[in-house]
């Protein structure tokens, strides 16, 4: 319980949830408990970085992005402009889509355990990843994932949460096209067509598609998996969606990478589209202090609390 009340945390929350009983409830018992919680809501593009701006500067112990992984994309890219003795801690309350950051690493989606997480959990250093000028946290998709992200309609998100994507994907098989490009990274370097690129520090995206499943938050290194081809059947697509490794995966484990395409492409960061021909992907080592389950399956196995 937070007895100094130098101590206090803003919950940075998607207007979608403002309305929302259950988080007004989980508020209200943080708050009866004795956490200085502050409330701030979003309501148009560049919210939550003024808010995170306005919270660092008020000497925030803990921003809490309370919404879904666009949310906390939006924070992340907001701690990584503060210098890093500025940064308060991350916590999430995931109340998006698909919450594909929050169920990899192991954080509650019940909105009052979530809260009770990102206010009392330990501290992880984690890493954060730049590409060019913006961030993500969890994974960046290029070829077939981004573009389900940005064609998969608001309102079916809405209605049928992570299962959308896979309905879109089923949809969308039959004129599956392929992207050109070529990487670079240390002792590593590939160009061809792909159908997939999933690029992660976290290891799922597309609503639960565990494209990188041994990626780890704390080890200073992306896991880049590449579905190579012009071409798959829908069944061997899905269970190389799933992870399975074949023929066509190509992976690395690398600290940064540059990704040439000869047409402009969308990568998709944490859930939010971004085009270009010319990406620098680069990994912050241990640019975030998170809040995260003590069993988190993201940690390495020498992680441990750094302070509370």
């Amino acid at each position: 319980m937070a007895s100094d009340v130098s101590v206090h945390h803003w919950l940075i929350l998607n207007g979608k949830g403002a309305g929302s009983p259950e988080i007004r409830a989980a508020v209200e018992a943080a708050r009866t408990g004795g956490h200085d919680l502050r409330v701030r809501v979003t309501w148009e593009a560049g919210d939550a970085g003024r808010h995170v701006q306005e919270a660092a500067a008020a000497g925030a112990t803990t921003v809490i992005a309370g919404g879904g992984d666009g949310t906390v994309n939006e924070l992340v890219t907001a701690l990584l402009q503060l210098q890093p003795g500025q940064r308060p801690a991350l916590g999430i309350l995931p109340l998006g889509t698909a919450n594909d950051f929050a169920r990899g690493a192991g954080i509650p989606l019940e909105p009052a355990a979530a809260l009770e997480l990102a206010l009392q959990g330990g501290l992880r250093p984690i890493d954060a990843v730049k590409v060019n000028e913006r961030a993500f946290l969890n994974m960046a998709t290029g070829g077939f994932g981004a573009q389900l992200t940005v064609e998969t309609p608001e309102e079916q998100k809405a209605l049928l949460g992570g299962f959308a994507y896979l309905l879109t994907g089923l949809t969308r098989f039959a004129s599956i096209t392929a992207d050109m490009g070529s990487l670079h990274g240390p002792d590593f370097s590939w160009a061809g067509s792909f159908l997939v690129l999933a690029i992660g520090n976290g290891c799922q995206a597309g609503g639960g598609h565990r494209l990188c499943p041994e990626a780890l938050l704390d080890n200073g290194l992306l896991d880049v998996r590449i579905i190579a081809g012009e071409e798959l059947l829908p069944a061997l697509m899905t269970r190389l969606l799933e992870g399975e490794d074949g023929d066509s995966v190509i992976k690395a484990r690398l600290p940064w990478l540059t990704l040439e395409t000869p047409n402009e492409i969308f990568l998709n960061l944490d859930g939010e589209p971004m085009a270009g021909r010319k990406f620098r992907i680069e990994v912050q080592e241990g640019a975030l202090r998170c809040r995260l389950p003590e069993d988190c399956p993201l940690l390495s196995a020498s992680a441990g609390l750094k302070g509370t």
